[in-house]
């Protein structure tokens, strides 16, 4: 039966537009929240918060009752697997758990719930909110590479003008192989084949998407990267995609072949890339990810010229608290209507 009210601790800092968002999609939600509990954003939709703010003794103790008299999280607590798992434990009402992240499986897993916990307590992601953005970025690391984008800044740099015109490659007459098509996947093939991209996707199921003009089996994932001109990796962080796009992959591709990485960090082996960067390979790298966060200051791919960074900051949009909100009370709604939730996480790969 269809349920009145629904109390929702938010157990992260959240804008007052997109709190009051969430009230206006749907009015049955109770938010119980006080942006004096969660650790102040240093930008917006900085879920985390600031790591250096503290609760007194008397704030934890009123955060830990906020999360515990309610049927609903918004967000893990500080993003905390450890804060996640006590609150489960502690809160038998508890019954759904809604990530800010995309990929926010990773950090449920390493709150070790139990099989019963993960049945009582229902987890939803934040999947899809960031495919825009995401295959945007994709979309820039290709044409970075194809382009020659350190070439160009090392000739600014350097006032060069070059000794010729600079041949140049065109992303409409490649070949593109998305490695996952998921929420991100399908939105970065619809981009590229906007450009006039040959769109491949890798697929466990078979199934037709659009915009992809060839489905390719994860297992035929080598012989399909010996044949493209670039591989745009969207996969989440699981057991099964760890490492995922290592030496046997990066020994198939052709020279000069460009990778970009929106997924995570751990579905390419970065010894790997790193040698095929080195031999040419790979001709270029753009990636949004690494496999430890932040990349560690004695990494190579720091100052590899043919790679180009960003720390984890594709997806990050002005719109993205909004986006979230919005998706949390179409989730809400569903909840209260007795109907299936969206976004759900599963609890065996977790993601």
């Amino acid at each position: 039966m269809p349920e009145h009210t629904l109390k929702v601790a938010v157990a992260v800092t959240l804008d007052d537009a997109s709190a009051d968002r969430i009230r206006a999609l749907e009015p049955r939600v109770e938010l119980l929240r006080d942006p004096a509990l969660t650790r102040p954003w240093r930008w917006s939709g900085d879920w985390e918060g600031d790591p250096d703010w503290e609760r007194t003794p008397e704030q934890h103790a009123a955060f830990e009752a906020l999360l515990d008299g309610a049927d609903a999280l918004f967000g893990l607590p500080d993003v905390d697997p450890a804060a996640l798992a006590r609150t489960v434990r502690a809160n038998p009402r508890l019954r759904w758990v809604h990530t800010t992240a995309a990929g926010g499986g990773g950090q449920v897993r390493k709150a070790q719930l139990t099989q019963d916990e993960l049945e009582r307590v229902a987890v939803t992601t934040s999947a899809g909110m960031h495919a825009t953005t995401l295959a945007e970025w994709a979309l820039f690391g290709v044409l970075a590479g194809a382009k020659g984008l350190r070439r160009l800044e090392a000739d600014q740099a350097s006032r060069t003008w070059g000794d010729g015109r600079r041949i140049m490659r065109h992303v409409g007459e490649m070949t593109v192989l998305v490695v996952g098509l998921g929420g991100i996947g399908k939105v970065v093939a619809e981009r590229f084949a906007g450009l006039g991209a040959t769109v491949w996707g890798t697929t466990r199921r078979g199934e037709p998407v659009a915009h992809v003009d060839r489905l390719v089996h994860i297992d035929d994932l080598a012989e399909a990267a010996a044949e493209v001109d670039a591989i745009v990796v969207t996969l989440p962080g699981t057991e099964r995609t760890e490492g995922l796009v290592g030496a046997e992959v990066l020994a198939a591709v052709r020279p000069d072949t460009i990778l970009v990485n929106v997924g995570r960090g751990s579905v390419v082996d970065e010894a790997a890339l790193l040698d095929a960067l080195d031999d040419g390979r790979i001709g270029f790298a753009a990636l949004d990810v690494t496999a430890v966060e932040p990349l560690p200051d004695e990494s190579r791919l720091w100052s590899h010229p043919g790679v180009l960074l960003s720390p984890h900051t594709a997806a990050l949009s002005t719109q993205e608290p909004r986006r979230i909100a919005e998706l949390f009370a179409a989730n809400a709604t569903r909840l209260l209507d007795g109907a299936p939730l969206e976004n759900v996480m599963d609890t065996k790969e977790f993601y």
